[in-house]
């Protein structure tokens, strides 16, 4: 039976359904992931709050919704200043982050910006629009302390690296997985500013299976906690329905000619000459190899989801 897609115009995700290859593994592949130093993680925040003059919400920009967790906004709502940054601006559709900004400050009277990290102007762009929005939100310090802000986000979203980029020199422990920073560390900024970088927490219940999947795409979720292969054949599918033309500059090939998930990782593990013995492939390989071709941004910028009202700018995005 050919797979049946369900999208939305809200995310660019796909839940796959009623496809047997997807329904095998599927029983067992709810995403979720929250072990007991994010609870732990979440009293750290809270503690510190009364310490900070303003909040710095680091998100995704390939999964703003995604990659956002209530808590944050929960805890700061009113009594703190605020700034959403979309990380990752490099990797994302340029567009859609834009609508994405517009998005963020129309609805929540916010300032939201992208950075690139690796861009010394989009870095300093950063430290402008912080100061700018703590000197519009009076808040009695004691004479002559700096002035703090707290960066919070979910885990994997570069809250380590743009600390890093903001002091010019290694400071925060960086890798390119999640869970890495476990404790809050204060850094000082030269130009006046002290950061407090925190543990990445994600909230204990995704709203939805496209929530999950989004952020196994991005890897904000450790890959040893979700089923690869059922994850990859999610992304696939996604990237042969929306993305077809980078795909086939990419690689060659049209998957989307597959007809189901399953093939169409099949047809990647051959082209990348991923065989076990007898000729199968090795989807296991095949689906780590995937996700690495999408997080690394080797198949171009690609967003997983936009606003409601951005429907206009799909273009020939079949959602």
């Amino acid at each position: 039976m050919k797979n049946k897609c369900v999208k939305s115009h809200l995310n660019f995700g796909v839940i796959l359904v009623g496809d047997k290859d997807i329904d095998n593994v599927a029983a067992n592949s709810s995403i979720h992931w929250f072990p007991g130093h994010m609870r732990v993680s979440q009293r750290l925040l809270k503690e510190n709050l009364s310490r900070v003059d303003l909040i710095v919400e680091l998100i995704d920009a390939r999964a703003p919704r995604s990659s956002r967790n209530p808590f944050f906004k929960d805890i700061t709502s009113g009594n703190k200043a605020r700034v959403v940054v979309m990380s990752k601006g490099d990797l994302a559709d340029r567009r859609f982050s834009e609508a994405w900004i517009k998005h963020i400050e129309n609805t929540e009277r916010v300032r939201a910006l992208t950075v690139d990290c690796k861009n010394a102007k989009s870095v300093k762009n950063v430290i402008d629009v912080l100061k700018e929005v703590l000197s519009n939100f009076p808040k009695k310090r004691s004479l002559g302390r700096l002035m703090r802000a707290m960066i919070v986000g979910i885990p994997n979203v570069g809250k380590s690296t743009l600390i890093n980029s903001l002091a010019k020199k290694s400071k925060a422990r960086v890798e390119n997985r999640p869970g890495v920073t476990r404790t809050a560390q204060w850094i000082h900024l030269d130009n006046g500013l002290d950061l407090l970088d925190t543990p990445g927490t994600l909230p204990s219940r995704f709203e939805s299976p496209e929530v999950g999947l989004n952020l196994a795409y991005t890897g904000a979720i450790k890959d040893a906690v979700y089923d690869l292969e059922y994850v990859a054949m999610n992304l696939i599918e996604f990237l042969s329905a929306n993305h077809s033309k980078q795909v086939k500059a990419r690689f060659g090939v049209d998957f989307s000619e597959f007809a189901r998930p399953i093939e169409k990782l099949e047809a990647f593990g051959r082209l990348r000459g991923m065989l076990l013995r007898g000729g199968e492939v090795d989807l296991n390989r095949a689906a780590l190899s995937l996700l690495d071709e999408y997080r690394s941004g080797k198949l171009g910028r690609i967003t997983l989801e936009i606003p409601r009202e951005s429907k206009k700018l799909l273009g020939d995005h079949n959602l």
